[in-house]
């Protein structure tokens, strides 16, 4: 073969490989020299070179393989996938197998019109996943017999957490111990000490028959416990209250179909997991943990409610309620860093709920206890003796003299058991578990005795294993929601219907600052639901996850890489969890320093919420530091801080680019200060789409960042989450990123942040994929041609809208601020008008009033193309002209169609349209809206009247016929 023919072959090797890349990055090359050609740039190198500060930029490309194919991928990921062993897992503590229903799988999970949905902050296009996360609340208020729900947290650890700081701000004892069953699942107890110490509390953990200690201001108890067993917490509960302290039940929801609600025998809180309601295992994640408590406390909840409002029209809506944003209200002051929910997930539990109605989750419920009764009564004939009388699904057998064959032969078996060092395993049963299941443990379990039993005859002997008194009598999930799409049809048609309601990225750009809501390349999700990746439970063996590890290494390596720090930890499923997880590692690195005393965190005023509320959460101080006229660190500010705080500074917290989108130029000079006073600087990772393969902030002086790997790496929003935010750190801060029991972390790691070692591991593959079929080179062109894109918007609108920051030559960074403040003053048009009015353009609204009440910031991401970039910029120069009406006195305000915004099909179709602007030009402003006309499904909605007449969970029926009325 020729040389020439090698040459060829080579170029057409990597042309393929460059496939991924063009299909990812919006602009083609011709359409970056026409956006470059506006700026006045000749090429997209001499733009980079102007917008990001020479000091930091990389002189080396990043040290990663070129871009691999889209086939070369999966088959590298299905090799690793493979290397996994798909046993059977019985191990249970709160980790189940689920059967997945296929209209959920393929028309939620599968579906981008669901995962690809931003959180629903602009309610009136979010009323489909609104409406089925109010579905979760009222299936978990009603499950637990509370009275009220959140749109779900991250995961049970971590839920047992917030209830933990829940409860101490509530309890009328104020003592500093918050007290846990010693039969709560470890994992859980775990989490609950990495959160107690720096804020003071003790967790004490021992029997609660025994009695509470007089200071505790709450107790954890599991309902059943992770030994299986079924207790009556009746007396514990009454004698916690009686010394002014709450109770927190952990709670298995599929347990909650046979037994006694927590609610019912006077817990104050319940919190627990909707995993096993139709969520993958995925090696430990995402799932949807669940909150719920009794009204009196609903203004204390953590993390996200949604509540029932009505709009303009008096017809009934959804919205967000009450704790919107709450770490942007309270900052350092609020109890929780949540800013939102794992939505994805818990819609799924929801239309599992609805999917099979009371009636289906109560077989479900039954048939998995008498499997398990079976199982017990068949091993005592075998001469086991099982620990518990009363039990649910979970049996503790003491295996003795015989531990050693019984989990060999489960080992041969294919069959994961929960191992105890006391000569005890733990078999806990699910859905998934069939009759013959039960026939091969008895099998594997009979050795001396010879005996051969069927499922037949032992259950025809076999009672129930629940105490007669905790039986479940009362009703639940009674609404219409949960008794109406039983059949396949019925739920692909209301999936459908409610994915119609919304806007989400497989309709159009979601141009939200801070957000970065790109391309999810549907290559990089496939892998998610491949059994060998969905079906592993965290606490399997070591040698059974080997692909896993090895997936995760990559990946660990790969962000090392990019971010320029020594060590990734994985572990934290949210941004704020990596937020808090950072301080943490701050923290204990100061201390092993004999460093106790610092605990100030120096944090700007322009810093999101989230920021305050982990430090404080840390044990830290908040000093606020201000920011200029240009919205830079103010340097005059921080240095007199600095000195003043010099003895026992911890941290600096500070986002790059700025959280106004402008690549600081004093950034290196604020490192140095930090550590010249000896504090370590926290730098916050939402914005590194603006410096992958350009700069790296573990290089330039941080000395820790969190990552969202659901905005820069491409793990889609899913209406809210899930997320994922590792921890990169530098080599001096690595023996203090985060541990777990099951890693065998170094003494010096700090506790773990989630419940599953690798928290949302079994979306990590989306990451890992999104690398591998960019490359260095693609990695690279991605930022700068969001960069690129960012700039393009700001120059097209800023003759229509002042651009409210700039870089040193005239340039933002990934996103842009135009500042409405003028225009509110001069014609009264607000800034929600405009965001409303971009919905008649089928367009969701940029960021809203954040960094800078009364302006929108701009983020279009490198995934989308010329025309939509154009098409969104027509759509705001257009109500710009509408707003211009106002100021020539065409309309006034009140009479605009920015005040009625926006306009629904019911709007258009009313006998008295009284309005100065006609029907055509509300609903279809610009021509090309007639070819794909996106309908709002309410017009706006009074958030006002949904926080004073609060319903937050689904309405009875009777409510809608009173409004229709």
């Amino acid at each position: 073969m020729s040389a020439m023919t090698d040459n060829r072959l080579a170029f057409a090797e990597q042309e393929e490989s460059d496939e991924f890349i063009r299909r990812h990055i919006g602009p083609s090359t011709e359409e970056q020299a026409v956006m470059l050609k506006a700026l006045g740039y000749e090429s997209l190198d001499a733009l980079i070179d102007d917008a990001i500060p020479p000091k930091i930029r990389s002189k080396d490309p990043l040290a990663l393989p070129p871009a691999q194919t889209e086939s070369a991928v999966l088959q590298k990921l299905r090799q690793y996938a493979n290397n996994n062993v798909l046993n059977r897992s019985l191990i249970g503590m709160g980790y189940y197998g689920t059967r997945v229903p296929a209209v959920i799988q393929r028309n939620i999970l599968e579906n981008p019109a669901w995962y690809t949905a931003y959180t629903p902050y602009q309610p009136e296009i979010s009323q489909g996943r609104l409406e089925m996360l109010l579905n979760f609340q009222t299936m978990i208020a009603d499950l637990t017999g509370l009275e009220i729900a959140n749109a779900s947290l991250l995961d049970e650890g971590t839920a047992a957490a917030e209830a933990m700081a829940f409860c101490q701000k509530a309890s009328k004892n104020k003592g500093m111990v918050f007290f846990a069953s010693e039969n709560c699942h470890p994992q859980t107890i775990d989490v609950l000490k990495t959160r107690a110490e720096p804020i003071g509390v003790s967790v004490v953990v021992g029997n609660v028959n025994d009695g509470l200690p007089e200071d505790a201001f709450a107790v954890l108890l599991q309902y059943p416990d992770t030994y299986g067993a079924v207790a009556d917490y009746a007396t514990v509960v009454e004698k916690a209250h009686a010394q002014g302290a709450l109770a927190v039940v952990a709670a298995d929801l599929l347990a909650l179909t046979q037994l006694t609600p927590p609610g019912e025998f006077g817990a104050d809180v319940a919190i627990g997991t909707s995993q096993r309601f139709g969520v993958p295992l995925g090696f430990g994640g995402p799932h949807a943990a669940y909150f719920a408590t009794k009204d009196e406390y609903k203004r204390s909840i953590p993390g996200r409610i949604v509540g029932v409002s009505v709009d303009r029209n008096g017809d009934k809506a959804y919205r967000l309620a009450l704790q919107t944003r709450e770490q942007h209200i309270r900052r350092e002051k609020a109890t929780s860093n949540i800013c939102t929910a794992q939505v994805l997930l818990a819609v799924m539990a929801a239309a599992y709920a609805c999917y099979h109605g009371p009636d289906g989750l109560r077989k479900i419920g039954r048939r998995v206890h008498r499997r398990t009764a079976i199982l017990a009564q068949g091993l005592r004939d075998l001469g086991y003796k099982i620990a518990h009388d009363s039990f649910f699904d979970t049996i503790l057998v003491e295996t003795d003299d015989w531990t050693g064959s019984v989990v060999e032969a489960a080992r041969i078996e294919g069959v994961n058991l929960r191992i105890f060092e006391d000569n005890k395993v733990g078999i806990s049963l699910d859905e998934t578990c069939t009759r013959e299941l039960v026939e091969r443990l008895w099998a594997m379990m009979a050795f001396d005795s010879m005996k051969e039993l069927t499922y037949e005859e032992v259950s025809g002997r076999t009672p129930d294993a629940l105490p007669e008194k905790l039986l479940r009598k009362s009703d639940f999930l009674t609404h219409p929601a949960f008794n109406t799409y039983h059949s396949e049809t019925e739920m692909l048609r209301y999936l459908r219907r409610l994915a119609d309601k919304d806007v989400a990225l497989d309709r159009s750009m979601i141009p939200l600052g801070s957000c970065t809501m790109k391309l999810n390349a549907t290559t990089e999700m496939i892998p998610v639901t491949w059994a060998a990746f969905s079906d592993i439970h965290p606490f399997a063996p070591r040698d059974q996850v080997e692909g896993y590890h090895q997936m995760i290494s990559e990946l660990e390596r790969m962000l090392a890489e990019i971010t320029g720090y020594a060590a990734v930890s994985l572990q934290p499923n949210a941004g704020s969890q990596g937020e808090y997880a950072g301080l943490l590692a701050i923290r204990a690195y100061h201390e092993s320093r004999g460093d106790s005393g610092r605990n100030i965190c120096l944090i700007p005023s322009s810093a999101h919420g989230t920021n305050p509320a982990s430090a404080a959460m840390a044990g830290m101080k908040v000093v606020v530091v201000k920011c200029d006229e240009n919205g830079n660190v103010d340097m005059e500010d921080l240095k007199a801080k600095a000195e003043q705080h010099s003895a026992s500074l911890a941290a600096l917290m500070v986002t790059y680019p700025s959280t106004h989108g402008v690549f600081e130029e004093t950034i290196t000079e604020i490192c140095d200060l930090i550590h010249e006073h000896g504090g370590q600087v926290y730098m916050d990772g939402a914005n590194l789409n603006a410096m992958v393969g350009v700069c790296k902030p573990g290089k330039f002086g941080s000395d820790v960042s969190h990552l969202n790997l659901h905005k820069t790496f491409c793990i889609p929003h899913g209406g809210g989450g899930p997320g994922v935010g590792p921890i990169g750190v530098g080599a001096h801060l690595a023996p203090f990123l985060p541990g777990h029991r099951t890693l065998g972390a170094p003494e010096s790691a700090i506790g773990p942040v989630s419940a599953a070692p690798y928290g949302s591991a079994g979306i990590l593959p989306i990451s890992w994929s999104y690398i591998e079929l960019m490359g260095a080179n693609g990695l690279r062109s991605a930022t700068e041609v969001a960069i690129l894109s960012a700039n393009y918007v700001a120059r097209r609108l800023e003759e229509h809208y002042p651009v409210l920051y700039k870089g040193k030559k005239g340039l933002v960074a990934h996103e842009c601020i135009i500042d409405l403040r003028p225009l509110k003053d001069a014609t009264g048009v607000t800034v929600e008008d405009v965001a409303k009015r971009l919905m008649d353009y089928g367009f969701h609204a940029p960021t809203m009033s954040f960094p800078v009440a009364g302006t929108l910031m701009i983020e279009p991401t490198e995934s989308e193309p010329l025309s939509e970039l154009e098409r969104f910029c027509e759509a705001m120069i257009a109500i710009r002209g509408e707003i211009r009406e106002i100021e020539e006195g065409k309309l006034t305000h009140e009479e605009s169609p920015l005040a009625f915004a926006p306009h629904t099909a019911s709007d258009l179709l009313a006998d008295d349209w009284d309005r100065k602007y006609s029907r055509e030009r509300g609903a279809f402003p610009v021509k090309s809206l007639r070819e794909a006309k996106y309908w709002p499904p309410v017009a706006r909605i009074d958030q006002a009247y949904g926080d004073k007449n609060l319903i937050c969970s689904c309405p009875p029926l009777e409510a809608y016929q009173d409004a229709a009325e």
